[in-house]
């Protein structure tokens, strides 16, 4: 394959990254100087001060103004290279990326430091059908590895004590201030630009491999081998690499199910969720798949829930939410009347499923919780069908 093929491919190919910190910026500066016009970036962090002896992009005037990192980078890269096409996403993985938006992608790359939100990454890409690539960094170490539908998934990966820490997140800064509290050297600029740059070395190899192509590139015989099913580790403290193992899929796991035919409709975020459902249940009859008699169409909420109300366990006084299951506590403790009562002291009443006898039909599914772009799951007699949310223009 001719080098000006493999450049076409590699400017025309939409890569997203997640995770716009010391590694975030190492990549979105390579990806540039690689050639990439197509970016989509994803962060919900703030510039601070302890970002700017490992990030290239931030100015000590992005941190005293308190800009968001989605949007300095944005504004970094086209300072770089005016053709780059840069799409801003200030938001949680987890919650705020439309599905519809990672199948349009090539590749997602991973910067992020929580096994949350890799695993997050995972559940949006295996979903979609979308290989990724995972760095990660910690003082003078770091790692990277490479996940493919079919190939490898990070939740397979994961064990007994992986999956119980899911649920703890800490930001990088966090990271930091808690290993100068024990005296351990934070995450360098050396290491984050050695990670980063091999982050997008294994990018460039999924970029430019050709559609349905096997792995015709094997070891021993000079050519490009894959990290899928590896991890490559480095230990900057005695300048070590070494290659590990590290595949798993499990044909069981539901967090790799493909979301499969999606169905293009006309229900945007803005519609509201009662007009939804007639929507979608009129498009599956016009496509056959639901007859006359059948039961209702319900919409499932996967990544979350919605929550109308909560009370108190001790008496039946409830307090009005009606949001998602994300943002109730914040709006617990901006509630006076509940007199700073911990979530725990509280019973929550959720909606994982919605279908015609939800009490609240003019709600829009913006306000359920789904993101723009989205792909939704909808069943009707336990078979799932899946609609990609028309964005709103």
């Amino acid at each position: 394959m001719s080098m000006d093929i493999r450049q076409n491919q590699v400017s025309a190919a939409h890569v997203m990254v997640v995770g716009c910190g010391a590694l975030g910026n190492e990549v979105l500066k390579n990806l540039v100087l690689m050639g990439v016009t197509h970016i989509v970036v994803v962060d919900f962090d703030i510039v601070e001060m302890g970002n700017l002896t490992r990030s290239v992009l931030f100015s000590k005037s992005d941190a005293e103004r308190k800009r968001l990192k989605v949007e300095v980078v944005a504004e970094r890269l086209q300072q770089m290279n005016d053709a780059v096409e840069v799409t801003a996403i200030c938001g949680d993985i987890a919650y705020d990326v439309g599905l519809g938006l990672i199948r349009q992608m090539n590749v997602v790359i991973g910067c992020v430091d929580s096994r949350w939100a890799r695993f997050c990454i995972n559940r949006l890409c295996m979903r979609a059908g979308i290989p990724w690539v995972d760095g990660g960094i910690d003082g003078l170490e770091g790692t990277v590895r490479v996940f493919a539908p079919g190939k490898n998934c990070y939740a397979c990966n994961l064990g007994p004590e992986g999956l119980k820490d899911l649920a703890r997140r800490m930001p990088c800064s966090g990271i930091i201030r808690r290993q100068e509290q024990t005296g351990s050297a934070p995450t360098t600029s050396v290491i984050a630009s050695i990670i980063g740059a091999i982050e997008v070395q294994e990018t460039l190899k999924i970029i430019i491999r050709r559609e349905g192509e096997k792995e015709r590139r094997r070891e021993g015989n000079g050519e490009m081998t894959s990290l899928c099913g590896k991890m490559l580790y480095y230990d900057g403290e005695h300048t070590t690499v070494r290659i590990a193992d590290y595949q798993a899929y499990d044909d069981e796991c539901p967090e790799h199910e493909l979301w499969t035919p999606v169905c293009q409709t006309a229900v945007s975020d803005a519609t509201p969720v009662g007009e939804a459902l007639q929507c979608w249940t009129r498009e599956l009859k016009r496509m056959g798949f639901l007859r006359s008699g059948q039961l209702g169409i319900t919409l499932c909420l996967t990544n979350d829930c919605f929550v109308d109300y909560v009370s108190r366990r001790d008496n039946d006084e409830r307090v009005t939410m009606m949001v998602p299951g994300r943002s109730v506590a914040d709006k617990v403790a901006g509630e006076k009347s509940l007199d700073g009562q911990p979530l725990s002291a509280l019973y929550q009443h959720e909606y994982r499923h919605i279908d015609a006898g939800f009490p609240y039909p003019s709600l829009t599914l913006a306000q359920l919780g789904i993101p723009q772009h989205d792909i939704v799951q909808v069943t009707a007699d336990d078979e799932s069908f899946y609609f990609e949310i028309r964005r709103e223009e």
